[in-house]
């Protein structure tokens, strides 16, 4: 698997600022890739003790039986990955409170394109960071995959998000996500956190709003935009008419059933 060099965070000293309740059952934040994982993960962090925090990796298929202690109910976690939906991960997460997070495909393929070509990423693309790229050639590239190296959007979307609202899991976008962090004392920031704690079995504790803003702040996600390093490439802030067809063509449908259109 690529490897993702990222800093050590003090969200463990944070959370014990708070008073903390045990978990009941365990939790699983499965997510998109790029789709704001850290973000969420560092939120939810500040809800359950350091001690039920499955900090060991981000479980994904091919490690999957290395950590399925992460989803024991006799010991219950809050764990985090990007988990095919596939036999072994619906039985083994079975037990778990599953969470599921993503993004509009639309803003992911730029979302993918500006972490592989960071610093922060370093896999079997490397090259693509040398420059003999133009922006619209690595956006078709974040859309179609390369052959035995970079899975399509289709492949990884049908498999991490569209499969899995077919099975039992409590949906977050990252666009309502952002939304909701952005608009804390709003009534309907309470009703979403309220909905998200409550599918984790977390009862909503009065100093929320507090956990949230601390979890969330942007400098401790070392993969938030802003921190990412050694972009070369000038990419656009949104994807062209050219491009989001082309994502329409090489996934289609894709966005309706995540209800996007």
């Amino acid at each position: 698997m690529p490897q993702i060099y990222v800093q050590r965070d003090n969200l463990d000293e944070t959370n014990a600022e708070f008073a903390q309740q045990r978990l009941k059952q365990p939790v699983f934040l499965n997510s998109v890739p790029k789709s704001g994982s850290h973000l969420l993960r560092n939120i939810l962090r500040m809800f359950v003790p350091v001690d039920q925090q499955y900090s060991a990796d981000f479980i994904q298929w091919p490690n999957l039986q290395q950590h399925r202690i992460a989803f024991d109910p006799e010991h219950p976690r809050l764990s985090w990955g990007h988990l095919f939906f596939a036999d072994a991960s619906v039985i083994e997460t079975a037990p778990a409170s599953r969470i599921l997070l993503y993004r509009d495909p639309y803003d992911w393929v730029i979302a993918r394109a500006r972490f592989i070509l960071s610093e922060q990423f370093q896999g079997n693309i490397d090259y693509l960071k040398g420059g003999a790229l133009t922006a619209d050639e690595l956006l078709t590239m974040m859309i179609f995959g390369l052959p035995g190296k970079l899975p399509s959007l289709n492949d990884i979307y049908e498999l991490n998000a569209a499969a899995w609202l077919g099975a039992r899991c409590h949906v977050v976008t990252y666009e309502e996500l952002m939304q909701h962090v952005r608009e804390l004392d709003a009534s309907h920031a309470e009703n979403f956190f309220k909905r998200l704690l409550d599918a984790c079995r977390i009862e909503m504790p009065e100093d929320w709003r507090e956990r949230v803003r601390r979890g969330s702040s942007r400098e401790k996600s070392a993969t938030a935009r802003e921190n990412l390093t050694g972009i070369g490439i000038e990419l656009p802030k949104s994807l062209g008419a050219h491009h989001r067809a082309l994502v329409d063509y090489q996934a289609p449908g894709l966005r309706t059933v995540l209800g996007y259109a």
